[in-house]
C-alpha cells in the first residue's frame, strides 16, 4: 500500500499559509506571504533534494495544483522544476476539469477522502502532499496521513491558516528523524501512533 507523506513548512505557531511568495495566498487578508524564504540554506536544500530523489508521486488540492502550475514550469534555475514536471501529479478537486494543463496530471474528482483512499490502495509510489491545506484537513480527519515531514521555522506570525486547526482530532505522533538547519529550521519527520 502506498503511503501519504505530508511535506510542509510551518511557523512555530503552526501557520502554513503562503511560505513561498508574498502573493501566494492572501486569503483572510494574510499579509505575511513569503515568510519562509529567509530561512533557506544548504541543509534544507539537501534534505528536500533527498526527499525528492526518493521519487514519490505528488498529491495536491485544487488551489495548490493551480498555484504550482502557474509558477514551477516556467522556472529553469533550480533542480526542482524537472522533478515536478516529470512526476505523476494527482489533483483532488470538485471544480477542475480534464484535461489538466500540467503534464503527467490526473484529476481525482468527487469526494477527496474516498478517491485518495482508493489511490492509496493501488500499486505505485508513495504520495507526497505539498501545501494543500484544505485537502490535508480532509486527509487528517480520515486518518489517511502516514508521515509528516514538517519544516518548523523559528518564527511566530500570530495569524494565518494552520496545519493543525482548532477542530483537529487528538493525535499522537512519533518523531522518527530530525535535522536542524543553519537558520534554525527544524526538519522533523513524524509518524502517527496508532
Amino acid at each position: 500500500m502506498r503511503k501519504i507523506v505530508v511535506t510542509n513548512s510551518l511557523t512555530l505557531d503552526g501557520v502554513m499559509q503562503a511560505p513561498g511568495r508574498p502573493d501566494e495566498d492572501r486569503r483572510g487578508s494574510f499579509e505575511h506571504g513569503g515568510w519562509a524564504l529567509a530561512y533557506h540554506d544548504s541543509v534544507m536544500m539537501k534534505a528536500m533534494g533527498e526527499g525528492m530523489a526518493q521519487g514519490a508521486d505528488l498529491l495536491f488540492g485544487r488551489r495548490t495544483y493551480e498555484d504550482f502550475f502557474a509558477v514551477w514550469p516556467g522556472r529553469k534555475d533550480n533542480p526542482f522544476t524537472a522533478v515536478l514536471d516529470n512526476s505523476q501529479k494527482y489533483a483532488a478537486s470538485r471544480t477542475l476539469r480534464e484535461p489538466l494543463p500540467w503534464q503527467n496530471s490526473t484529476l481525482l474528482s468527487g469526494d477527496a477522502a474516498e478517491t485518495v483512499a482508493r489511490l492509496k490502495q493501488q500499486p505505485g509510489k508513495d504520495l507526497t502532499v505539498l501545501g494543500s491545506g484544505d485537502l490535508l484537513q480532509t486527509l487528517m480527519r480520515h486518518g489517511l496521513v502516514d508521515v509528516y515531514v514538517l519544516l518548523i521555522h523559528p518564527l511566530v506570525l500570530g495569524r494565518g491558516r494552520r496545519l493543525f486547526t482548532d477542530d483537529a482530532h487528538r493525535s499522537a505522533l512519533q518523531l522518527v528523524k530530525s535535522v536542524t538547519t543553519t537558520t534554525g529550521v527544524m526538519i522533523a519527520t513524524y509518524r502517527p501512533v496508532p
